[in-house]
């Protein structure tokens, strides 16, 4: 058992992001572990870091190779009467280029690789070749009780390593992954509205069911989404992808948001004449924010301004059933989103220019809200 605290993927990212600052600094110089159930986004977490830091990224997988490929070949130098070994070329070596060294399935490894990895995990070093000091190394794998291929690490191996486990949370997952990436709008307001759907890992390897729902699933059904336009074949593939039953749940609200959502006539509709186009189901009016959220850019941002306040208020305008609906935790719930994505892109003024969100927050001041 991985005796440290479950954190999600997003403080995991915060963290490895924290720990190369303080070895570009002088002051830590570490290896890191990631642990987590597969698709949980072990290797996402670790491609982001080095996106985020302009660094190349080394990325071995150590189920594919044999002790040699970390610590060379021998070669004999007659003139030296010594035997000279040949670094591998999937090291890093340039101590003017940032570098991180990803080694992937640490804990699914052979045995007997495990003391070529000893030295590069605590000095930095494999036979003569010495990581360079721009180099940041994390492992990554399997838990045994995961249900994956996995050994258990041994005191030797684990002492080395600043060990973080991970787990699943839709509200991370949807925040640091599922918008950022623009995941498909029906995917991530089925997430939403089912978060423990996220991950099924622990209730399949119960049942005995070899399908189970991941993150890395959730995003391959989002791809699908987009990528497989007939329905029928699309949905046999998402069966194949999520396992039978949430397959068949998820299809019936992709089915009432395909059905519902009117994104693009909503966009170009005037002010007045939007009351009939929204969706008049909790779930197409969620898959509709986020659509709004993933979607927007500078031209139709005053227009999903507009359309996101108006939503707060269908309860008022049109009654049943929107005025049984959360619709104003909803709306607020995007306005937020989409603030944050405005702020990001550098698109804060069309805010300051709206009426619509001068509204929302004249409201949301005299309800003491701020």
């Amino acid at each position: 058992m991985v005796n440290a605290p479950a954190i999600p993927t997003g403080k995991a990212r915060d963290l490895l992001l924290a720990g190369w600052q303080a070895q570009a600094q002088g002051g830590l110089r570490a290896s890191w572990m990631l642990h987590g159930r597969p698709g949980i986004g072990k290797t996402e977490i670790v491609q982001d870091l080095a996106r985020r830091i302009d660094a190349r990224l080394y990325d071995l997988r150590l189920t594919t190779i044999e002790p040699q490929d970390l610590r060379g070949l021998p070669f004999f130098d007659l003139e030296a009467q010594r035997t000279v070994w040949f670094r591998p070329e999937d090291l890093p070596d340039a101590p003017e280029t940032p570098s991180v060294l990803f080694l992937d399935e640490l804990t699914a490894a052979p045995p007997q690789l495990q003391p070529t990895v000893y030295g590069l995990l605590q000095e930095r070093r494999v036979g003569r070749h010495v990581l360079p000091e721009s180099c940041f190394v994390v492992a990554a794998g399997n838990m045994v009780e995961d249900g994956a291929i996995a050994y258990e690490m041994g005191t030797a191996l684990s002492d080395r390593l600043i060990h973080l486990r991970l787990t699943a949370t839709a509200e991370d997952w949807l925040a640091n992954y599922a918008l950022p990436q623009r995941l498909d709008p029906t995917v991530i307001a089925f997430i939403r509205t089912r978060p423990e759907c996220l991950d099924t890992t622990e209730e399949a390897l119960r049942r005995g069911e070899m399908i189970a729902c991941t993150p890395r699933s959730w995003a391959r059904v989002s791809a699908l989404m987009g990528a497989v336009p007939d329905r029928s074949l699309r949905n046999t593939a998402i069966a194949g992808v999520l396992g039978e039953a949430v397959a068949a749940e998820f299809r019936l609200i992709a089915e009432d948001i395909a059905a519902t959502v009117q994104l693009e006539a909503l966009l170009e509709a005037q002010a007045g004449n939007r009351l009939a186009l929204y969706p008049s189901s909790l779930h197409g009016l969620t898959a509709l924010v986020y659509a709004l959220v993933t979607r927007a850019d500078a031209a139709r941002l005053p227009a999903i301004i507009e359309i996101m306040a108006e939503l707060r208020a269908l309860g008022a305008a049109r009654g049943a059933p929107f005025d049984a609906m959360p619709l104003a935790e909803l709306g607020t719930h995007g306005f937020e989103l989409l603030l944050a994505r405005a702020l990001d892109e550098g698109w804060q003024q069309a805010f300051l220019d709206s009426p619509a969100y001068a509204a929302y927050a004249a409201e949301r001041e005299a309800a003491g809200l701020g």
